[in-house]
């Protein structure tokens, strides 16, 4: 059964520990780029580094292209109500939220693929 880690690093240290943290990072960069958002995070990237760049993202995507960060989030299918919940009088937090949110659905892809294949 599916248990969502509950922050960030924990969610990558189980990635790690399932040694699917590769595909975690291929399946990010497979959906932005679905989105037209290409990010390209290389194999090689730290989880810490992984988990700065993608909150960086985030928070450029929803300063200046809200649009496209909408766009992302339903490619992605972060849940709307999980968004909607948070408080966004505070964009670096929300931008930390909801990177949180999106590894999270990341992950849930990547680990269901591993078990069900």
């Amino acid at each position: 059964m599916f248990i969502a880690p509950k922050n960030s690093d924990l969610l990558l240290a189980e990635a790690e520990n399932e040694t699917l943290y590769l595909k975690l990072i291929e399946q990010i960069n497979k959906d932005f780029n679905l989105a037209n958002e290409g990010i390209d995070f290389p194999m090689s990237i730290s989880p810490n580094e992984l988990k700065i760049q993608l909150h960086e993202k985030i928070y450029r995507l929803i300063q200046y292209k809200f649009a496209e960060y909408l766009n992302l989030l339903y490619i992605i299918d972060v849940s709307e109500d999980e968004v909607k919940k948070m408080d966004g009088s505070d964009l670096v937090v929300l931008a930390e939220q909801v990177s949180f949110l999106i590894l999270k659905r990341e992950w849930q892809k990547v680990w269901f693929r591993n078990k069900y294949r």
